[in-house]
């Protein structure tokens, strides 16, 4: 990659995904559309008189997109002040977004079922000025949209807290870049305090968070104006004369992980505590009862009809019950409190009925003499052990869901080596320090061996850099001065030193995580299908066991079943009563919640260590229904580094003038053949003897979309484009011209026609090479019943040969961007399911009218954040990887309801005793329990199988 200016370093390499909004408190980006953008002048223009403003930090108008995005100090300049100086140069403001909206993130705890993300997700939203709130149940996580003018963090996480959830905030749109010191030398609140207020002073800081009693301190800064390295030598200079202070980089433990280790402990050891509890009641009511005459001592009565083995079964259970099923009973209470039900209910009904029950039985036979009936301590005792085991097990399991994500964000390396230069520019030292100590415009050297440890250009030394573990690209890529790297790439061969222009939560691989984090917490729409079914079912639920229960006992008393159906030691009631609690038990909901977003999460993580980022559950469901991949050509089906192999005169103006007017006017053009083409001029203006590096000045820029670009050079008008252009513009195309264009596009070239005052002048032929893989793909496509188009705004004749190599039928060239967006709409009209795959600003139209859009990676940044789905790597099998792996995750969330579902579709008439009166078989209560903690783990086990996904098609070795 070149390097093609300060800005470029300074902008992300992958855009992120969130909405329209970048909020902090000390600056603020506001994105809004402009009307009335005809040319690039235009969108000159509104940069200008935004730039004036004493605040603007940064302006950039697209004038395709018709979009503008400020950078701006709210404490200099409101956004209505902006927004008027917009409306002042004469153009409308559209979409403006009236009010500020900060986006925070939220860990949630105590969520089981499908049920209580909804109920989230509903308290979360009644907040008074959250606008959005999205809860994901795998990744026990919340994204919510507010207005800070209104509320804040401690106002929506007291809302989940009353909702009866655990919350912990991971972040806030106020968060930039964190950092924490451990801090030495302090003795004193006083020292606290000289350290906050010398932190505070700094430009750049953001907030910082004293930690009195561990002697620590957070700090939240903007890497653009200030660094760590910059921060520990603030505090160090605090120090007075006797005081001397010192900071250490502290890096906290990773909340997720301690949250997960903590939370599969305390299901272990609830579990244990259970088993010691629950092994002396399943011995004292099944083991020694069937060994006499070792169990005879338990059926001692010590009042009335009360015996020794009631009375320890009852001691030993009423803990498990009450203890250690205590939160069955506090998920039960704050889910009937926000009027739903989920889990626990039916947990706490069934263990409760079976225990209640028993009780009874306990009183009635110590104040009776005759009475006869046995109790079931033991049923809610292995009930609430096996529930315990079958959590403990789903949490382990779950937690293996993200360890794709896990890889990716342990790739970054813990240190790196830091050059310091003199003023001379000579290298003076070389430290190692921790990466998270690293600045921007840091020169850091990597040795042979060693990973990259922040994005940045590289100042010099040649390598072969190894990105497989971002890009899924198994050969490495060489690199030399000027290319770009990866954080957490490995350099394999030679010394680089690179220049760092992305740290902290800009890098790339920061970047990945995020979004795929965004992924996991978007809910995909297949998942409403269960959101449907859990709303009522747990309610339905409970009138099936009802009924169950109304179902035995009712006939049981009028006599209408044979007394030889009822076990030995039990009555109508307590026959009743088990196939009761059996329903109960085996219709838990947890499956059905988990099927969806336990498979996304997988997909989501395996895809982007393969080079593929998929921004949520939507993007998924749709790329597994598509039947129609339309490809963009340049940069998309060719490589898009385009050459000029000829050009011709056709007029009596000198080589040298025709390349200084095409020069003037392709520099103002972003198009890669633009580009081509100012490169090929230059060269060819030094070869006729020119050696001058000036460029003309150009008045009246613009651009004519799919046609080419236009503008005046001195008193000459000039235009560059395609015959389309010509044509449009009167400029005869007289037969030498013609028969030159139909020789060069036969073979695959593209010509530019430049004109003069109305004059064509000449002309250049330019080629890019088709991507070697181009080929394979499309005819892999094709095998899948995929049909592929290509849409181009290039000539026809161009279009068709490069469309004939790689084996594509049906072409539509000479398109501007809106009319491949309106030849995406005319497919899907015809009832298809239609993929764009595209690179460039004209692309984004189309991408964002697609069913699903797939960017290759290496465009642009606009492409990017249009694109469902962005590759990587920008090679073309990942079309198919996309697609084959949309459809894997789809047929494997399939496979996971009918686990959810078939064990309770079953199940639930086996616990209700459909087989019993035939075969004598019945579903008791405690292994009901198992069979419904099986379904949940079943569920997420089948999710994880998509960790062995593999590529369909692998690419060929040169």
């Amino acid at each position: 990659m070149e390097i093609n200016g300060k800005d470029e370093l300074k902008s992300p390499l992958l855009q992120p995904s969130e909405g329209t909004l970048n909020v902090d408190r000390i600056t603020k980006s506001i994105m809004f559309k402009v009307g009335g953008i005809h040319c690039a002048s235009c969108a000159t223009s509104i940069e200008s008189a935004l730039e004036k403003l004493h605040g603007v930090e940064s302006v950039m108008v697209s004038p395709l997109q018709g979009q503008a995005i400020v950078r701006y100090m709210p404490e200099h300049i409101t956004a209505k002040k902006i927004k008027e100086t917009v409306e002042d140069a004469g153009f409308e403001v559209n979409d403006f977004p009236e009010k500020e909206i900060v986006v925070c993130r939220l860990r949630i705890k105590g969520m089981a079922c499908t049920n209580c993300s909804e109920s989230a997700e509903r308290a979360l939203s009644m907040v008074d000025g959250v606008k959005k709130a999205v809860v994901g149940l795998a990744l026990e996580e919340a994204k919510v949209n507010y207005d800070p003018n209104i509320t804040d963090t401690d106002h929506i996480i007291k809302a989940i807290v009353d909702a009866g959830f655990g919350a912990d905030l991971i972040s806030s749109g106020s968060d930039v870049t964190k950092v924490h010191f451990d801090l030495d030398g302090i003795s004193s609140a006083e020292d606290f305090s000289v350290i906050q207020c010398v932190l505070e002073s700094q430009e750049g800081v953001q907030h910082v968070e004293m930690n009195l009693e561990d002697h620590k301190v957070s700090v939240s800064y903007d890497p653009d104006i200030v660094g760590p390295r910059s921060l520990i030598r603030c505090i160090q200079e605090a120090g007075k004369e006797q005081k001397s202070y010192h900071a250490r980089l502290y890096n906290p433990p990773r909340q997720r992980e301690t949250e997960k280790k903590h939370e599969i402990q305390m299901y272990r050891n609830q579990f244990w505590w259970s088993c010691i509890f629950t092994g002396p009641v399943l011995i004292f009511s099944m083991v020694l009862p069937m060994l006499p005459p070792c169990g005879n001592w338990l059926d001692y009565k010590v009042h009335n009809m009360l015996t020794i083995g009631m009375l320890l079964r009852w001691i030993f259970s009423s803990p498990v019950q009450f203890i250690i099923g205590r939160r069955f009973y506090i998920g039960s209470y704050h889910a009937l409190r926000r009027r739903s039900a989920n889990m626990d209910v039916l947990v706490a009904l069934g263990t409760n009925a079976a225990y209640l029950y028993s009780v009874y039985v306990l009183i009635k036979a110590s104040t009776s003499a005759t009475f006869k009936g046995s109790e079931f301590f033991e049923t809610s005792s292995m009930l609430i052990s096996f529930i315990l085991l079958g959590k403990y097990l789903e949490v382990v399991a779950k937690g293996r869901t993200s360890d794709a994500l896990a890889k990716l964000t342990d790739l970054a390396p813990d240190t790196a080596h830091l050059l310091n230069y003199g003023v001379d520019g000579n290298i003076i030292s070389e430290e190692e320090i921790s990466t998270q100590l690293i600045q921007r415009d840091d020169i850091l050297k990597i040795v042979p061996g060693a990973k990259v440890p922040a994005d940045g250009i590289i100042v010099d030394g040649q390598s072969h850099v190894n990105e497989s573990m971002i890009t899924g690209e198994a050969r490495p890529v060489a690199k030399r001065p000027g290319d770009k790297v990866i954080g957490g790439t490995m350099n394999e061969n030679g010394c680089l030193l690179v220049k760092a222009t992305h740290v902290g939560s800009e890098t790339a691989l920061s970047q990945i995580v995020q979004i795929v984090e965004a992924a996991q917490l978007a809910r995909a729409p297949v998942q409403k299908l269960a959101d449907r079914i859990s709303k009522i079912f747990v309610p339905a639920v409970v009138i099936a066991a009802f009924a169950t229960w109304l179902g035995w006992f009712i006939p049981g008393k009028a006599g209408l079943y044979p007394k030889s159906w009822i076990p030995e030691a039990m009555d109508e009631f307590e026959l009743a009563l088990q196939f009761g609690i059996s329903v109960l038990v085996v219709a838990c909901p947890c499956a059905l919640g988990l099927a969806t977003p336990t498979a996304v999460m997988v997909a989501t993580g395996k895809g982007a260590s393969q080079g593929v980022l998929i921004k949520g559950g939507d993007a998924l469901e749709k790329a597994h229904k598509v039947k129609t991949v339309v490809f963009d050509k340049t940069g998309t089906l060719t490589a898009g580094k385009p050459t000029v192999v000829s050009a011709k005169l056709f007029s009596k103006f000198s080589m040298e003038e025709f390349c200084n007017v095409v020069i003037a006017i392709e520099a103002n053009s972003e198009h890669p053949i633009a580009k081509a083409v100012v490169e090929h001029a230059k060269k060819f203006r030094q070869k006729y003897g020119s050696h001058s590096e000036q460029t003309s000045e150009v008045k009246d820029f613009e651009v004519h979309p799919g046609a080419g670009v236009g503008g005046k050079v001195g008193d000459k008008t000039i235009l560059v484009g395609n015959r389309r252009l010509m044509w449009a513009s009167n400029v005869p195309v007289f037969s030498e011209v013609d028969a030159y264009i139909s020789e060069n596009e036969e073979l695959a070239r593209t010509c530019i026609l430049v004109s003069i005052n109305g004059r064509l002048a000449g002309a250049l032929a330019v080629t890019d090479p088709v991507k070697p893989e181009a080929a394979r793909v499309i005819s892999f496509l094709q095998s899948m019943n995929i049909s592929c188009i290509m849409v181009t705004g290039d000539n026809y004749a161009t279009a068709t040969a490069i469309a004939k190599e790689v084996g594509i039928q049906e072409v539509f060239a000479e398109t501007d961007p809106s009319g491949k967006a309106d030849r995406i709409k005319e497919l899907q009209m015809k009832g298809t399911t239609v993929a764009m795959v595209g690179d460039g600003i004209n692309d984004s139209p189309a991408l964002v009218a697609a069913d699903v859009g797939l960017a290759i990676g290496a465009g642009t940044d606009v492409a990017i954040e249009a694109a469902d789905i962005v590759l990587i790597k920008s090679n073309l099998e990942d079309v198919i990887t996309a697609i084959d792996l949309s459809r894997k995750t789809i047929s494997r969330i399939r496979l996971n309801y009918v686990w959810a579902l078939g064990y309770n579709i079953l199940g639930m008439p086996i616990a209700a005793g459909i087989l019993f009166p035939f075969t004598g078989i019945r579903l008791p209560p405690w292994l009901a329990g198992a069979c419904m903690a099986a379904s949940s783990i079943s569920v997420v086990c089948s999710s994880l199988m998509l960790q062995f996904y593999k590529k369909p098609l692998h690419p060929k070795d040169d």
